[in-house]
């Protein structure tokens, strides 16, 4: 049976990069800086757009080998690995831009009075300063990191950590994503998820997912959802 709408619940997690913000010129720029500095020729930002959602070591084995199922050399991923994060950590939020609609949404769902989390899978070393430059670190009651705890999406630890910092059932908790790492997360946790059609989902369809809403803009999210 589906759930009915307006959805009540008591807060909201949001994730970062292709939900709430589109990072992928800067995650680009740091993929190509880093082949260069290995003497390989560059690639097209769409493509490299694709290999995003599993984290920065699977974003670079990707680079490395030009695919999404490629596994590089482990002599390789040690040189490239490095190198690549000290190239992000020049180019993070360079380029990012917030997608449309997200500030407005978000100032709504504070107005409704919604606790808000961030839970990434990014490390907190480029989330923090990330949030902090394009202007949304205010919104948000509790950040969970991708190296925050052992675990990240699509385990479910980082959405029940927050979940437990805000003293919130699951179930009483949404997850707003854009990718496959959201929504298993969310259904292994127990928590409700909609997804935004603009985000990455490594290049898939975001409406194959597993969700109980599929919106166009965090405004949209803040439509279907009510304080219980």
């Amino acid at each position: 049976m589906g759930l009915a709408f307006p959805l009540p619940v008591k807060a909201v997690m949001i994730d970062l990069d292709g939900t709430l913000v589109d990072s992928i010129p800067d995650l680009a720029a740091a993929a190509n800086m880093m082949l260069a500095e290995l003497g390989r020729p560059a690639l097209d930002a769409e493509l490299i757009r694709t290999f995003v959602g599993k984290g920065i070591t699977n974003l670079v084995e990707r680079t490395l080998c030009g695919n999404m199922d490629g596994v590089a050399d482990p002599g390789l991923m040690a040189r490239a690995l490095p190198i690549y994060e000290r190239c992000y950590t020049q180019m993070n939020g360079r380029y990012t831009t917030i997608y449309p609609g997200v500030k407005a949404g978000l100032a709504a769902l504070e107005e409704q009075a919604f606790p808000l989390a961030c839970v990434t899978n990014k490390s907190m070393r480029f989330t923090q300063p990330l949030l902090e430059m394009v202007g949304l670190a205010g919104y948000f009651r509790k950040v969970v990191a991708g190296d925050t705890l052992a675990r990240k999406k699509p385990d479910p630890a980082p959405l029940l950590h927050a979940c437990e910092a805000f003293r919130i059932a699951p179930r009483d908790m949404l997850m707003i994503g854009d990718s496959l790492n959201d929504t298993e997360a969310a259904r292994a946790a127990g928590c409700p998820v909609f997804c935004v059609t603009y985000g990455y989902n490594e290049g898939r369809d975001v409406h194959t997912l597993d969700s109980d809403a599929v919106i166009s803009t965090l405004q949209e999210a803040a439509d279907l959802i009510c304080k219980p």
